[in-house]
């Protein structure tokens, strides 16, 4: 069988596949095409991935040919109309927002696999493809705070006096907020963190950071982790906790989101408004709405002297090790699809492949999405 590498577009530096994954491949008994300057944006050039065994194709021959379609993002709706019906795509198909991307697939009958439906489970970690870019956010939002904070991280005692560190609130204690509390830890600076779901707050106190609770949160096993919408009653109680841990913050980074919903909101324009002159907020939910009042995605504004940066793509800022990770992950979950004589064995008995399929034989099959858009 043949797998095609598709080249993102220009916004995105990733690629979903590095010259360094081609062996592994290899050894599925697949093929390897990629399209021409897939990966020149994750500084990957033609002749690596020629020399590790892959062919270098056009985009063209890779959506006529391909019997495996993968990509960080998914394809544009001329290419998806390109793909025959025999193919599988696999991508990160975001279908809880991308609901005409589903149309598309299901139009031309083709089976889709997406990387961000992958069950939370023990078995899932290595495939996780939403941890793995959630890592790589916390950890550049950290050093853009640092770049843009006027003032040092860590204590300085010096002679001419003693500098006090940054004091950073984190608003979300997934792996994005974990990622970020660590970062921040090893910079010198005081870290404080609110998450709803009490059962992170031993991982926030294990970092180095101070969790900070608020009484009555509602929390839902069944929702395999993720935070779920809160009471009003609460979110008043919320929302004056984190004003007045904010405006004492130097810095404020965003994280918290709720899957198929507008991102909650956290921070007001008053209490953006209140903050200390040079502050700086970053928010990573900015493409699902942000958690500030005042976030306006992949652009920097400033309030009273306050940086809001709205950036929900800071994977794509580190296109090596991301797309190393995001390759490894999308490798773990072929194995799953592919049997030992290199053909594919889509088993919806397998609790992975029947949570990550999306669309198969022109339905959307995959129940969680079913269920969340039909609310």
């Amino acid at each position: 069988m043949k797998i095609g590498v598709l080249k993102e577009n220009e916004a995105e530096n990733r690629v979903s596949i590095l010259p360094e994954h081609i062996s592994k491949l290899s050894k599925l008994k697949l093929e390897v095409l990629v399209e021409r300057d897939a990966g020149s944006s994750a500084y990957a050039g033609n002749s690596e991935y020629e020399n590790a065994g892959a062919v270098i194709a056009s985009r063209e021959d890779i959506l006529g040919t391909a019997d495996i379609i993968v990509s960080v993002n998914p394809p544009a709706e001329k290419d998806i109309k390109k793909i025959p019906s025999s193919a599988i795509l696999v991508s990160t198909l975001n279908p809880l927002v991308m609901s005409d991307t589903i149309n598309l697939l299901n139009a031309a009958k083709i089976s889709s696999f997406s990387l961000d439906l992958i069950p939370r489970i023990t078995r899932g970690q290595s495939m996780d493809v939403l941890s793995s870019m959630a890592s790589v956010a916390g950890y550049r939002a950290v050093l853009d705070a640092a770049r843009f904070l006027p003032r040092f991280f860590p204590m300085f005692m010096t002679a001419a006096g003693t500098i006090k560190p940054a004091k950073v609130l984190i608003l979300g204690a997934g792996v994005a907020g974990l990622q970020a509390v660590a970062t921040a830890r090893k910079l010198g600076a005081v870290v404080e963190v609110f998450d709803v779901r009490s059962a992170v707050k031993e991982e926030v106190k294990s970092l180095g950071g101070k969790f900070i609770e608020v009484e009555g949160a509602t929390e839902d096993r069944a929702a395999g982790g993720y935070a779920v919408e809160q009471s009003e009653e609460f979110k008043k109680k919320q929302a004056e906790m984190i004003q007045d841990h904010a405006v004492k913050s130097d810095i404020v980074i965003c994280t918290a989101q709720i899957p198929g919903r507008k991102a909650p909101l956290l921070i007001s324009k008053t209490t953006v408004e209140n903050m200390k002159p040079g502050s700086v907020i970053i928010d990573l939910a900015a493409s699902s709405g942000g958690n500030c009042e005042v976030t306006q995605n992949d652009k920097t504004i400033e309030i009273n002297q306050v940086k809001v940066i709205g950036e929900s793509n800071y994977p794509s800022t580190m296109p090596s090790d991301a797309s190393k990770m995001y390759g490894t992950n999308l490798i773990n979950l072929l194995t799953l699809l592919i049997n030992s004589e290199g053909e594919l064995n889509i088993n919806f008995e397998d609790e992975i492949i029947a949570g990550t399929c999306l669309t198969h034989k022109g339905d959307l099959v995959n129940e969680r999405v079913k269920s969340i858009l039909n609310k």
